[in-house]
């Protein structure tokens, strides 16, 4: 049976692979990384809201279009963003400890967001909060750049939300605690979340398989 581990635990454990496993053992990681950062703005000294930053692997193909970028990170591992930190000395960087869900954003200060392998852990009931919230953070003209893994089907998202919430009554864990435990939404109900927290269009600018990058405007 899979133990399931606390969030920041989770990947603070596994730092030193961290990046090999990323780049190496997800399909199609080194193209959807960059593209990623290709859609960020390119403006100088473009404000960036990191959801779940981790070591910045999309960051650092950005750092190498927009140098002078302003980027805040948030994550729920302490070791993640230290190396982060460290990887890019000088760089405008405000990183912060704590989840995405409890943290308030700043209205109307960032010209993009970006999140990449981070929110496919959650249900739509959590993430439309949390997109509300996000899409106020956004400046009017500025938009959301989701790069993360999606469900094949309704019934496959059914399926593992059921199998984390079976593991978490086994396991005795409070409602409420944020564990590693893959539970993606189909790119149509992401849609719909996103929709439902005010943005006003999401399209889809490419797809690896299962992995899709969306755009949020708001």
């Amino acid at each position: 049976m899979i133990t399931l581990e606390k969030m920041g635990d989770f990947f603070d454990s596994r730092l030193d692979i961290y990046e090999d496993h990323q780049l190496n053992t997800i399909t199609s990681a080194r193209e959807f990384y960059p593209f990623t950062a290709r859609c960020l703005p390119r403006d100088p000294g473009s404000r960036i809201l990191d959801l779940g930053c981790g070591t910045g692997l999309e960051l650092g193909y950005y750092f190498e279009i927009v140098p002078t970028a302003k980027v805040t990170g948030i994550d729920l591992a302490p070791g993640m963003m230290e190396a982060l930190r460290k990887k890019f000395p000088g760089k405008a960087l405000t990183l912060i400890l704590g989840s995405y869900f409890d943290l308030p954003f700043e209205e109307n200060a960032f010209d993009a967001a970006v999140s990449v392998e981070s929110l496919h852990h959650f249900t739509q009931k959590e993430k439309i909060p949390l997109y509300t919230k996000l899409r106020k953070a956004l400046k009017p003209e500025g938009y959301f750049i989701l790069t993360d893994y999606f469900a094949g089907s309704a019934e496959d998202e059914a399926l593992f939300r059921a199998k984390l919430d079976r593991m978490k009554r086994e396991q005795n864990i409070p409602e409420g605690e944020i564990c590693h435990y893959d539970t993606p939404l189909t790119p149509e109900h992401e849609t719909e979340a996103l929709l439902a927290a005010g943005f006003s269009s999401v399209e889809v600018l490419n797809r690896w398989e299962q992995t899709y990058t969306l755009k949020a405007v708001r």
